[in-house]
């Protein structure tokens, strides 16, 4: 019998369930969203539960903070999000009590980071940053997370107000002003009453937002030095986005340190759709099956 493996990308807008075979191919694949923990959940139970003993193993990759130290008493769960109902429910304990599988827990952006370092082998280190309803960060070296005690949480870092955003408060509620706080995507909608998608495209708007995700990238160059940095998730789908922040960046930089090109340091994923996530979800279950036999 072959080996399926299972992916569940836990967004805060949507999950998306899929399984692959041992080559890391999707052969199935649902989309649902993300309302009540149980309702949700329970909607990626029964996705799985079609193919049988099939699926040997499954990776979840969710929105954070979550805890992933498999020796707490709270691993497998989401911990202090803001999005409502999900604070402090255990996830991976739910998914457990109807599916008897090895899991592997880790964070959505990390997943989107492995499946990218999969598919260039080439590269030993990168950062991925989701910039969407929310904003997140996985980082890779030598094939590895990097992360001490957790998870990283770079989408709340701070960040140097744009002069002509000075009013605006921010959305996040833990810290108002971060990363996430004033370049997620509900920033857009709160400084100007009109949804991202419906924002003209030569809004000075765009400029603020790109002003703050390469801030980001100016300071994820300077921590880490990856060899890429890629962004995805629903702000960086425009095309005009990244061209924004490729010269924000530079200008921001100002030939501080070396970089590649710009057009291959600063990039959008190399799959549609987020599936670099999917893809990193499969090896990541993959690995945690050949761990568990």
């Amino acid at each position: 019998m072959s080996k399926l493996f299972g992916s569940i990308e836990a967004g805060g807008t949507k999950f998306v369930c899929a399984v692959g075979n041992e080559e890391l191919m999707i052969l199935e694949s649902a989309t649902f969203p993300t309302e009540k923990p149980e309702e949700t959940l329970q909607q990626a139970v029964d996705f799985f539960k079609q193919f049988g003993s099939s699926v040997v193993a499954i990776a979840v990759g969710s929105f954070g903070p979550i805890d992933i130290d498999r020796g707490s008493e709270t691993y497998g769960f989401v911990t202090t999000t803001p999005k409502p109902h999900w604070a402090n429910f255990d996830m991976i304990g739910f998914l457990r009590d109807q599916l008897d599988l090895p899991m592997f827990f880790t964070t959505d952006v990390n997943s989107s980071a492995f499946g990218e370092q999969l598919l260039d082998p080439s590269l030993k280190s990168l950062v991925y940053f989701t910039i969407g309803t929310g904003i997140g960060a996985g980082a890779i070296q030598d094939g590895e997370f990097i992360g001490g005690i957790s998870h990283a949480e770079m989408g709340h870092m701070f960040v140097k107000r744009h002069p002509e955003d000075l009013a605006f408060a921010g959305v996040c509620p833990y810290h108002g002003d971060c990363l996430e706080g004033v370049a997620a995507g509900p920033s857009l909608e709160a400084r100007t009453g009109v949804r991202g998608e419906n924002i003209r495209l030569d809004s000075h708007v765009w400029d603020i937002q790109a002003y703050y995700i390469a801030q980001a990238a100016v300071t994820t160059t300077l921590t880490l030095r990856p060899e890429k940095i890629i962004f995805g998730g629903g702000v960086m789908a425009q095309e005009h986005m990244m061209q924004r922040v490729r010269k924000q960046f530079a200008e921001l930089l100002n030939d501080y340190v070396s970089v590649p090109e710009l057009s291959a340091y600063l990039q959008v994923p190399s799959i549609a759709n987020n599936a670099s996530a999917t893809v990193g979800n499969f090896a990541l279950a993959k690995r945690e099956y050949d761990r568990n036999n």
